[in-house]
């Protein structure tokens, strides 16, 4: 990352309350969406902060998106009181705020910047590597759910519209297919055809919700296993990156994470025959789901988790798909075919995720009369 960037980060981050003066700034993390920091200062106490500037082209509302974050903070912190102060801010994302007191400060470029408490002696995992942190994972975003079950979904503004309604993706598939802007259509009718004969199959939830079947809870929406933070025995401490947190149903957060754990190649793995199905990883992340999660389920949400596991990737492939029709507009590629790629590798996990239905409802079924 450039001088300039490291210069404009230390101006920024001299706008929030840090305790001590800086000392250094230097890039942070493994994220695409924003630019990220570790602050550190001469404190004795506190003295290492993340530092982020917000990508509002993607985070428009970022008034919104604050106070979403700024709500759920406080939320969680009240239920882990009990625990004491310094066990809160361990388990828990705390935001600092500026000196004139707000929860984001935008600079004279038009830029908007956020400070966060860096929580010590954590770690996340970018790919899965055992049982016992899958177990942890499945916890960690049962124990997120549960948390927030009570906190009133209208009090959060949902920031990106949409973002996991089925229709709204086939929709745009359509509207791509009609317009045919780089003339992909024509070679790729075998991926429309297997698309569209499960389109009434993977509504299942949108009209569960629509009919006030399922609740509207504040949900995730971003669940992979690197926004987890674990401690050095790869047990749960935080969760982290709450950007997407807005209303939703429980299933989807069930079904995107699973998505990412269950699958034995890359998301854009060519050769689809090295797709197959992790099912211990599987088994674990649902035990460690459902110890806390199932106190507050509804027998509808349960009966969602698995058409939700079978949703996320189908719904992956259509983004990838209308993307490819569009000339790659949306996803960087490296390469030409990419979006199809992708495409093709996630159509063949939702055709793992059918073949192996009734292995992995057994599954949830054990973990629910376990837990």
């Amino acid at each position: 990352m450039s001088t300039k960037k490291t210069e404009n980060s230390i101006r920024s981050a001299e706008k929030f309350k840090l305790e001590g003066e800086i000392i250094d700034s230097v890039p942070f993390g493994s994220g695409h969406i924003n630019d990220t920091f570790k602050i550190t200062t001469n404190s004795q106490l506190n003295n290492l902060y993340l530092l982020q500037r917000i990508n509002h082209h993607i985070f428009q509302d970022v008034e919104g998106l604050m106070n979403n974050i700024e709500s759920v903070c406080k939320h969680l912190k009240k239920k882990l009181a009990h625990l004491g102060e310094k066990e809160v801010l361990k388990r828990t994302m705390t935001i600092v705020p500026t000196k004139d007191q707000k929860n984001y400060y935008q600079d004279e470029n038009g830029d908007y910047w956020r400070v966060f408490h860096l929580i010590p002696e954590t770690r996340s995992y970018d790919i899965l590597e055992t049982q016992e942190q899958a177990y942890s994972g499945g916890m960690a975003f049962g124990q997120f759910q549960k948390q927030l079950s009570d906190l009133d979904p209208k009090t959060i503004v949902e920031i990106l519209p949409n973002f996991h309604n089925i229709e709204f993706r086939l929709n745009n598939l359509r509207e791509a297919i009609e317009k045919n802007p780089a003339k992909r259509v024509e070679k790729i009718q075998d991926l429309l055809d297997y698309i569209f004969e499960r389109e009434e199959k993977m509504r299942t939830i949108l009209e569960l919700g629509r009919s006030n079947q399922l609740p509207l809870r504040i949900t995730h929406n971003d669940t992979k296993f690197n926004n987890v933070l674990l401690d050095k025995d790869d047990k749960v401490q935080c969760v982290i990156d709450l950007d997407t947190v807005m209303p939703g149903y429980v299933a989807y957060d069930f079904g995107d994470a699973i998505r990412t754990i269950i699958n034995s190649a890359a998301e854009d793995e060519a050769d689809i025959s090295k797709i197959v199905l992790n099912i211990p990883l599987f088994q674990s992340f649902t035990a460690g789901y459902l110890s806390e999660a199932k106190e507050f389920l509804t027998e509808t949400e349960v009966d969602s988790l698995i058409p939700a596991v079978h949703l996320l990737p189908y719904m992956q492939a259509v983004r990838f798909l209308t993307d490819y029709i569009n000339g790659d507009t949306y996803y960087k590629i490296a390469y030409p075919e990419h979006n199809l790629v992708r495409t093709k590798a996630q159509l063949k996990l939702v055709h793992e995720l059918e073949v192996n239905n009734d292995k992995l409802t057994g599954i949830l079924a054990e973990n629910l009369m376990s837990n």
